[in-house]
């Protein structure tokens, strides 16, 4: 039996795990960036909670992720919240990152002359820095989402789903096939998602700065 023949004999399985695969990226990044870009923002006006709080969310994404999945597995269980769960943390530096590094980017002298114009710190985060600033704070979100992409395959040791579960299954057992019909969706899905965050990137910015 030809790869082809094989992944269209397993189409219905693949679809349904890649859905899954999404699902549990998409819930982690989504409150990733709930959290992450608020506390960007927060740190920009708080310098000094800066490498505090860029340093714990450092630590999340330097741990293995086995080793926190095998860490946090008592107190969440396994299955689909664990891996969001631990997902969302990983997501969490490139979005407070980019956030932060963005919004401090800023020239101070579009900031000072926004102030001369009258503009409260309100009108400054929301019609300045925050549209100056979104195309970095989108590079972390896009990075955040590959990531994820691709580090949610290990969810399947967790009883996730996901297409991971064809990389195992296929590892265990030698099968070639089964390990490409997991790992080549994959590569597929963070290919395209990256080019739809792209496309939505291009859209939201405003056209002066794209």
């Amino acid at each position: 039996m030809t790869f082809w023949e094989f992944f269209m004999d397993r189409l219905p399985d693949v679809m349904s795990q890649t859905l899954r695969h999404l699902q549990i990226t998409g819930i982690s990044v989504a409150f990733a960036i709930v959290v992450g870009i608020p506390l960007g923002i927060y740190i920009t006006r708080n310098r000094h909670a800066a490498k505090y709080i860029l340093g714990v969310a450092n630590i999340f994404q330097t741990l293995p992720s086995l080793a926190l999945f095998g860490l946090l597995i008592p107190l969440l269980g396994i299955g689909i919240r664990l891996a969001v769960f631990v997902l969302f943390l990983y997501a969490l530096l490139p979005i407070i990152k980019n956030t932060y590094t963005g919004i401090i980017g800023v020239d101070s002298a579009i900031l000072e002359a926004g102030k001369g114009m009258g503009m409260t710190s309100r009108q400054l985060l929301t019609m300045v820095e925050i549209p100056l600033a979104l195309p970095i704070m989108m590079a972390g979100i896009r990075i955040s989402t590959v990531i994820n992409i691709g580090t949610a395959t290990i969810a399947a040791l967790i009883g996730a789903g996901g297409l991971g579960s064809f990389i195992f299954r296929g590892i265990s057992i030698g099968n070639n096939n089964l390990i490409l019909i997991g790992a080549i969706p994959a590569a597929l899905l963070a290919l395209f998602v990256d080019w739809l965050l792209g496309v939505l990137e291009y859209r939201i910015t405003p056209k002066g700065i794209r």
